[in-house]
């Protein structure tokens, strides 16, 4: 594009009239006035905390429920309201909201630790000292007076799966040594099964109440929509049925208002760029399209080499006719991969345990088969969108150097 062009270009941008007037409030980390569909799980959520604002320690609560269902929001919500009550009151309340997704926050105890100690202003070394010195330096500074203090621990999950559930342990454990304080935690987590495999000390000690938040259906999707299209777009902005197609998309990817609303925004952002005046019906297409290959390639730039190599091979093998792909064809094209990339190979075993965790991915669909007395093996096909294919070949051939 010329340099005129591109002048040109931003200049109409500024003085064409915008979609959208708060685009914020389609973002994740928003949290609107009214929480549709949740009065219930809200109210529970309540009347375990209230009893905070008499200085009373609330019960441990773990909170369940699949990607998008309300959960942060909600607990949000309540947090705010609480702390504005409290801070009004001059009651000594603090809570404290950590993701353990987020990298360097939480990947190990020490750090997770560090980061509790920081939120009461007292600074610690990102790293270096005893893990037993860092508890002391956490556990002084939010003894030195009477206080309540509740820490939100979001995907929990992930949380144990990077360390151990031996940390929740250690962190329900802190009220026995506290002599001005008592803290509550609050787990929120996606896995619905993880308390399951939880060591049963700690699940009885964390899991004094428990609060499941089920999916939401396409009518409850379509009012959360409309509720925060209003705040976001200017009035008459969408097309007639883009919020319920919107709405019947997410209610597929199991009732998640959080990829509701990402739809609806990236689809506002498509037809801002090219220029139109409303948001169409084929903007939301544009918009899933656009979102599933932003998936699939964030998540395969994540996977080791390893995965990549595998990834590689069933790529190759899925431009060789029509035939079906198999575990054992794959590995003889992984191995000589390793080759070119100076890598050892893994045995086959592992190779399929990596097949099936790309499976778990969405990224392909390996289907197990029996070949009768020669055991079984795995039926492969490419799981993702055609118009993916040639971004993730390209992102696989530049990462491993092919």
């Amino acid at each position: 594009m010329a340099e005129k062009e591109l002048t040109n270009y931003f200049e109409d941008f500024l003085t064409k009239q915008p979609l959208f007037v708060n685009k914020k409030a389609l973002q994740i980390n928003y949290t609107p006035e009214d929480i549709p569909h949740r009065d219930e799980q809200i109210k529970n959520i309540a009347g375990i905390l209230a009893p905070a604002l008499r200085m009373e320690k609330p019960s441990n609560l773990f909170i369940y429920g699949k990607t998008g269902t309300g959960k942060t929001v909600s607990i949000t919500k309540v947090s705010s309201d609480l702390m504005k009550i409290a801070e009004k009151n001059n009651i000594p309340l603090k809570i404290l909201y950590l993701n353990c997704k987020l990298k360097r926050v939480a990947d190990t105890e020490y750090r997770l630790i560090a980061q509790l100690t920081r939120e009461f202003g007292v600074e610690v070394p990102a790293t270096g000292l005893p893990t037993d010195e860092i508890y002391k330096i956490f556990m002084r500074s939010i003894d030195q007076k009477k206080m309540l203090v509740v820490i939100i621990l979001d995907e929990i999950d992930q949380l144990v799966k990077k360390i151990d559930d031996g940390i929740l342990y250690n962190l329900t454990r802190l009220n026995h040594e506290l002599k001005n304080t008592e803290m509550t935690l609050i787990g929120i987590s996606n896995d619905l099964t993880f308390t399951a495999e939880l060591d049963p000390r700690v699940k009885s000690s964390l899991g004094e109440e428990e609060l499941v938040f089920p999916p939401y259906n396409a009518i409850q999707l379509q009012s959360i929509l409309k509720n925060r299209v209003e705040l976001a777009f200017r009035p008459q902005v969408l097309e007639d049925g883009v919020i319920e197609k919107c709405a019947a998309y997410a209610a597929r990817e199991h009732g998640d208002a959080r990829r509701a609303l990402e739809l609806i925004r990236v689809a506002g952002e498509i037809a801002e760029r090219n220029n139109e005046i409303r948001v169409l019906m084929k903007h939301i297409d544009d918009a899933q399209e656009k979102i599933e290959r932003d998936r699939v390639l964030d998540n395969i730039s994540t996977q080791p080499k390893q995965f990549k190599l595998t990834l590689f091979s069933i790529f190759s093998m899925s431009f060789i006719g029509n035939k079906p792909i198999f575990t054992g064809d794959i590995y003889e094209i992984y191995k000589d991969a390793c080759v070119k990339v100076g890598l050892k190979p893994l045995t086959q075993r592992r190779v399929s345990d990596i097949i099936a965790e790309l499976d778990m991915l969405g990224i392909i669909n390996a289907k197990v088969i029996s070949k009768g007395r020669y055991g079984r093996t795995r039926e492969i096909r490419l799981a993702i969108p055609t118009s993916t294919v040639p971004k993730v070949r390209d992102l696989l051939k530049s990462s491993l150097g092919l």
